[in-house]
């Protein structure tokens, strides 16, 4: 089985930010990863990630995480890690739902989809 951006991100779930309490990749500031054969079987993952604030006192440590976690990962060889301010992080459109939920930034959208499964299953019957 190769290994997936999925796979990597997965990985970087184990990272979470000490100040939010939740993990990056939920936050939303890992903005994707590439990964690129290294020509001996392995991979170099290229992670692109911002931080929620350019002044964040977390910021090298939280990097420093989502580099070992990416690269205890078997099939990775080498991690680069690209910080980058553009777009500039937003919580109300890059996080995930539970996220932006735990933050307080509940939008109608995302009650009304996660309440449409509550709905379905009471209405269901066996």
């Amino acid at each position: 089985m190769s290994l997936t951006a999925d796979d990597v991100k997965n990985a970087l779930k184990n990272v979470v930010d000490p100040e939010i309490h939740m993990n990056v990749v939920d936050l939303g500031i890992v903005y994707g990863v590439e990964l690129r054969p290294d020509g001996k079987g392995r991979f170099v993952a290229a992670i692109k990630v911002t931080l929620t604030t350019p002044a964040c006192p977390y910021g090298p440590a939280l990097l420093s995480q989502m580099r070992d976690e990416a690269a205890a990962l078997p099939e990775v060889s080498d991690v680069e890690m690209n910080l980058v301010w553009d777009p500039p992080w937003n919580p109300r459109t890059m996080a995930s739902p539970e996220a932006r939920m735990q933050m307080g930034f509940l939008d109608f959208d995302d009650a009304e989809d996660s309440e449409e499964p509550a709905e379905s299953a009471a209405g269901k019957t066996s």
